[in-house]
């Protein structure tokens, strides 16, 4: 490593882990990572991830054999939640990492074609997206499909690719009458050459930092289309269904709904945090 590439590292990570929250922020999310990754040797009862039961340890609250209590089934909610990590992050990553492309692709596109045609058919659709409320086009497009984690995932990335397009569009709006892009164009320079070395680096700060703060609110939807039953399905443990099973049951069986729910403050807590650190390296103030 250069001394160059040190610096610029240290640099980084003094920025990052100004003022402490954004390195609490990345505790968290390490830690949600590891526990997901390894849940099948951190779980106290993996086969309860499963379809099992176990009627005579049903309903027991938070005890030392049974960190977080058990269901109406017997299970052991602790290890069901860890089993629910993995889904969950591969949601989030997943969602951003479809959605991402297709919005920068088509912001790109609409920016660099301003005032033609190919601007005003890109913009509008990405408009008319725009224009319906984020939550029910997501339930509307994953209630006409079967209800899993593939699906609802699919229904997420539609509503989501859209903003990463009208980011994208201003950005790249803004910097079409550069001159280090005109002369780009003199020179013989193609629209994928340019799209690489032009703009993507002029845009790759906002689009990190919109990223990191949008895992969170991907969790959250993922987790609402569980909660109404267009998420994975029973007895596969998702956070979502794991709060619809136990809303039922308040206050009595307190557990079943707090401690998913405190899981899901936790991870949007632990990204957000993160996307502060991020914006605070390229100085891109939060959404």
């Amino acid at each position: 490593m250069t001394p160059e590439r040190k610096e610029s590292m240290v640099r980084n990570w003094y920025k990052f882990s100004a003022g402490g929250a954004s390195v609490v922020g990345l505790i968290i999310v390490l830690i949600i990572i590891i526990l997901a990754i390894f849940a099948p040797l951190i779980a106290p009862y993996p086969e309860d991830a499963g379809a099992v039961v176990k009627f005579s340890e049903s309903k027991l609250p938070p005890s030392s054999k049974h960190l977080m209590g058990t269901d109406t089934m017997g299970r052991d909610v602790f290890s069901r939640l860890l089993f629910s990590l993995k889904s969950t992050l591969l949601m989030g990553v997943l969602v951003l990492a479809i959605s991402v492309p297709i919005g920068f692709i088509v912001g790109v596109l609409a920016g660099y074609y301003r005032d033609t045609w190919i601007e005003t058919v890109l913009m509008r659709i990405v408009d008319i997206f725009l224009s319906v409320p984020a939550l029910v086009l997501a339930l509307a497009i994953a209630a006409i499909m079967e209800p899993n984690l593939r699906n609802s995932m699919i229904a997420i990335t539609i509503m989501w690719w859209p903003w990463y397009a009208r980011l994208t569009f201003g950005v790249v709006s803004s910097l079409r009458t550069e001159y280090y892009i005109t002369y780009a164009e003199l020179t013989g320079a193609g629209l994928g050459h340019i799209i690489v070395k032009e703009f993507l680096p002029n845009t790759i700060d906002q689009i990190l930092t919109k990223m990191t703060l949008d895992i969170g609110y991907v969790i959250i939807m993922g987790a609402t289309l569980s909660f109404v039953g267009l998420g994975e399905q029973p007895p596969i443990p998702a956070l979502g269904n794991m709060i619809n099973d136990g809303v039922k049951f308040l206050p009595d069986m307190w557990w079943l709904t707090i401690f998913p729910a405190v899981t899901i403050i936790l991870i949007v807590l632990g990204f957000n945090l993160v996307g502060d650190g991020v914006g605070n390296i390229f100085n891109v103030e939060g959404n």
